[in-house]
């Protein structure tokens, strides 16, 4: 490995492996910022630390510090593999944690069944729960083992630590009373007795605790590493939009290349229906340029020479020759990438709730259960008694409902949710909908529909408007311009079936010509008609500026020889637009509306939807900054969003929501998914959201009451091991059907 010293501030993402929890990211950043002019922030769900560092300090002392911390560091490789090598790779460690769930689910759920249900009761059925826990406790468990020891030789303790902790002490004593005791004669029976009262406990097993606790735990572990897979696919996902390929021009030739054998200075073509390879400046030819996927906005901007191009965007219409300006890492997509991935490493990380209060509980028990000992053994009790107490200290301690106590809601709030079209895409993002205040409406494809449409037609005196459709449509619809298009549509609805348009050509950048029915027709900007002598009227030059005044497309049409009409084109909002942002005001949330469009079209649109605040005229790059100033002004803000510009602002802000009828990336980069891409679900969300976070709290709050109650009559040797048994069987049935109420969530109406 290289080692890079620094005479200036550099920066370098470090990957880490061994985190466990929350609880790990923290320990590993604590640790990185203790060395001198290191800033690190480390991200729990990607498993990466973004890293500054000034002189003095190099790669090397920045993996030791991390290695101190008992986890490991290593400098992404550079070579990529191919991607399904590389899907596959990242895969390994989700698939082996659902085989490790699955098999101790098969050995464990005997086990259980034997313990709890006294009919079952086989003779020797104990030594057969034994052959079946051991594998569960030794290999099932041994994530958690590792863990703690880590944890132990940091001085540090987590939830692993009791899950360890409880799971051995259950299998240990339960070892002791089969080999020792009275419990592994045969016959030996396991009734329950809803009795307190002082015993050796040497007759009774608590295998079912080892191996239960274990499968528990290791679901929740697996459902969380399932989401934290996909929280790097944002970044994947936007790179991969770029062209792959590009037609460079060399000795006047055409020649075909890899994308990422462009150098600046280049001159490549780029045709109708490609994307465009890199950002460059169009050097010949002239088209109208889909930026939908970058800027969100759907109105395609009219280019020509001299005019600059963004990489990955579409060619929607005539030939272009670009001469490439930026290339790989300094193009427009790569920064939109770097914005993504700084946006998720710069946000707050969201501990679990349990580990939260593990950190308290473990050492309490820990302490509570050597105090136990030491208090029998000093009052002159039998060793077996002062074990049997300080052991069921530890094993009432064993989280058995808090392990249910999260993934039960999540998988059935998560359920219901996809069933109303929400996608919750971990635990993590629940506690962010409690909390919210404020939320960023995108306004193309999230609160309009993202696509023109015909909105009205202006004609002049004594025109016909179903005759200015006919004609006009006719000759747009031989066009391939996104406008053109909508025209097209628009007239075919409201008149049905258009003629064949003659002798069409595409004047660039004004418009279209052509004749249809014998009419010399002409639609495009009005510098096209008054080309051909063909002045707006009064009434029509009104109409042209109230439509672009409102942030509108103005489309003029003429033939023989006079101006007949304009046609106005525009992005209209969603019918239930109006009606999400009202639900959204009574969950008490404030709506603004964010847009890259002009201030006139953004304050129409904000007004048909009932929302007060507007931020318009924003670059793409910018709108992670607005989050960022709405969270300085102290709100807690949600961002709803469906394009590639939205995925660092979606990233950045406390809640994210994605539209499902928006980008890859957008979606990848937000914490909730909208699956119908309609706004009034972003209210629905919430409401679950909430509800689900209100049910895991709930369920904490019993998992940690049931253990609180039971420890001290563990401390005085009081419990009997059925009654704990039960107890603890009882706790975990209430937290799943507190968890299964989550079904009956109904969207509003």
């Amino acid at each position: 490995m290289s080692t890079t010293t620094s005479t200036a501030p550099e920066r370098v993402e470090l990957t880490i492996g061994g985190m466990t929890c929350a609880s790990c990211a923290n320990r590993v950043e604590k640790r990185l910022n203790k060395l001198d002019g290191v800033t690190a922030t480390v991200n729990y769900a990607t498993e990466k630390a973004s890293v500054s560092f000034g002189p003095g300090v190099n790669t090397d002392d920045l993996i030791a510090q991390v290695e101190k911390a008992g986890y490991t560091a290593s400098l992404p490789a550079p070579p990529e593999p191919a991607e399904e090598e590389a899907a596959a790779a990242e895969d390994a460690p989700v698939r082996a944690l659902r085989d490790r769930l699955i098999v101790s689910a098969v050995l464990a759920v005997p086990v259980i069944l034997l313990a709890m249900v006294p009919a079952l009761q086989f003779r020797s059925w104990q030594w057969a729960s034994l052959t079946l826990a051991a594998p569960v406790l030794v290999w099932g468990a041994l994530p958690f083992h590792r863990a703690a020891y880590k944890n132990l030789k940091l001085g540090a303790a987590t939830m692993d630590t009791l899950v360890s902790l409880g799971t051995i002490a259950a299998f240990g004593w339960s070892l002791y009373a089969l080999f020792f005791g009275d419990a592994g004669e045969p016959g030996m029976r396991h009734p329950f007795t809803f009795t307190i009262e002082r015993s050796s406990g040497t007759g009774n097993i608590y295998l079912e605790v080892a191996a239960g606790v274990t499968v528990f735990i290791l679901a929740g572990r697996y459902f969380e590493a399932r989401s934290k897979r996909r929280a790097g696919a944002a970044l994947r996902a936007l790179l991969e939009m770029g062209a792959k390929d590009v037609a460079v021009l060399r000795d006047g030739r055409e020649e075909r290349v890899p994308v990422d054998q462009l150098t600046a200075g280049d001159r490549f073509v780029v045709r109708p229906g490609e994307k465009i390879a890199t950002d460059g400046v169009v050097v010949e030819g002239g088209s109208a340029v889909d930026m939908s996927m970058l800027t969100g906005e759907s109105v395609p901007v009219e280019v020509g020479a001299g005019d600059t191009v963004v990489g990955a965007t579409v060619n929607a219409g005539g030939r272009l020759v670009v001469e490439a300006t930026k290339v790989g890492s300094d193009t427009q997509l790569a920064q939109m990438a770097r914005l993504v991935e700084e946006a998720q490493n710069g946000k707050a990380q969201v501990q679990r709730l349990a580990d939260r209060i593990s950190g308290i509980f473990v050492p309490i028990v820990i302490t509570l259960a050597v105090a136990t000992l030491g208090f029998w053994l000093g009052t002159g009790g039998s060793v077996a008694a002062a074990f049997t107490a300080a052991v069921a200290v530890l094993i009432i301690a064993c989280p058995c409902a808090l392990g249910l106590a999260t993934p039960t809601a999540l998988l059935v709030g998560t359920g219901r949710g996809a069933q109303l079209g929400i996608l919750i895409k971990g635990p993590e993002v629940l506690e962010s909908t409690r909390r919210i205040d404020t939320i960023v409406l995108d306004k193309t494809g999230t609160v309009t529909t993202g696509k023109m449409s015909l909105v009205d037609v202006v004609t002049a005196e004594g025109q016909d408007a179903e005759e200015v459709l006919r004609l006009a449509g006719a000759l747009e619809d031989a066009s391939e311009h996104p406008i053109a298009q909508a025209i097209a549509k628009g007239a075919v609805q409201r008149v049905g079936a258009l003629p064949r348009a003659a002798d069409f050509a595409n004047v660039e950048g004004l418009g279209v010509q052509g004749i249809v029915d014998g009419h010399a027709v002409l639609v495009g900007r009005t510098r096209l008609l008054a080309e051909w002598s063909q002045h707006l009227p009064a009434e029509l030059d009104d109409a042209k500026a109230t439509a672009e005044a409102q942030g509108r497309t103005a489309v003029a049409v003429g033939w023989d020889g006079e101006a007949r009409a304009i046609l106005i084109v525009a992005d209209t909002i969603k019918d239930t637009s109006a009606e999400a942002v009202t639900r959204l005001r009574a969950l008490g949330l404030t709506p603004v509306l964010l847009t890259g469009d002009n201030e006139a079209a953004a304050r129409a649109v904000a007004a048909e939807a009932g929302i007060d605040e507007v931020i318009a005229e924003v670059l793409p790059a910018d709108k992670v900054d607005v989050v960022k100033r709405l969270q300085d002004e102290g709100k807690v803000v949600a961002m709803v969003g469906d394009g590639v510009n939205d995925a660092a602002a979606l990233a950045q802000a406390d809640l994210g929501l994605a539209m499902g009828t928006g980008t890859d990336v957008a979606i990848e980069a937000a914490d909730l998914t909208l699956v119908r891409g309609d706004l009034r679900a972003t209210a629905d969300a919430i409401r679950l959201s909430r509800r689900t976070l209100a049910t895991i709290k709930g369920n904490l709050f019993w998992a940690f009451a049931y253990n609180v109650a039971a420890l001290p009559l563990a401390a005085a040797g009081l419990l009997n091991p059925m009654l704990a048994g039960a107890a603890m069987a009882f706790s975990s049935v209430f937290v799943v059907s507190n968890s299964l109420r989550l079904r009956r969530f109904e969207a509003a109406r």
